[in-house]
């Protein structure tokens, strides 16, 4: 099955690269589900997010013929989602909340049992409640995997704004789960 699934992108792909409409719309179908899923995490609300996936698949359809067949397709794709929701993001709201190092770096720890009973989905509510700079440099780092390097380089923060917008997004993550866990034992948070 994961053959076929590879040759129908493959073969999907070389169609868009012709310029078939009718395969875009397929490669659309294929992928739009779980790309708006990636766009979520970086807007607001979900007509943000629709945007930001429309503009990303202009740009996939724009960009396809770069697409050398080096890894994943998939994955392609999810960079150029982060890459137009980092875009978007910048085009229509105030960039980042910048902290200083200094005060990111007297964060305190929570409790590790406080993250036992979190589920995937408690946890997406609350990076979608993170401040925009911190759900942004905390998507990029934590859930795609950049560097604070590239992270500055695609959002035009430094590197230490970086570390420090990640430190704070963990520490108010923490504060947030703590304060959840209370509320399901019967604790007050």
């Amino acid at each position: 099955m994961f053959l076929e699934h590879k040759y129908v992108v493959e073969d999907l792909v070389k169609r868009c690269k012709a310029g078939e409409r009718k395969a875009q719309e397929l490669l659309y179908k294929q992928f739009a589900s779980k790309m708006l899923g990636v766009c979520s995490r970086y807007a607001n609300d979900r007509m943000e997010a629709e945007d930001m996936l429309q503009n990303g698949f202009i740009k996939v359809f724009q960009k396809i013929a770069d697409y050398r067949g080096e890894g994943s397709f998939e994955g392609w794709i999810r960079r150029i989602m982060v890459h137009c929701s980092i875009e978007y993001y910048r085009k229509h709201h105030k960039m980042m909340q910048l902290v200083d190092l200094e005060d990111a770096a007297g964060e305190t720890s929570a409790n590790p049992l406080a993250t036992a009973q979190l589920d995937a989905k408690d946890l997406m509510v609350l990076i979608q409640q993170l401040s925009p700079g911190y759900r942004i440099v905390f998507n990029l780092y934590a859930i795609e995997g950049y560097s604070h390097k590239e992270i500055a380089a695609i959002t035009g923060i430094t590197e230490g704004a970086s570390k420090s917008q990640l430190s704070r997004a963990r520490s108010v993550l923490r504060q947030q789960i703590i304060k959840m866990e209370g509320k399901r034992y019967g604790y007050a948070g």
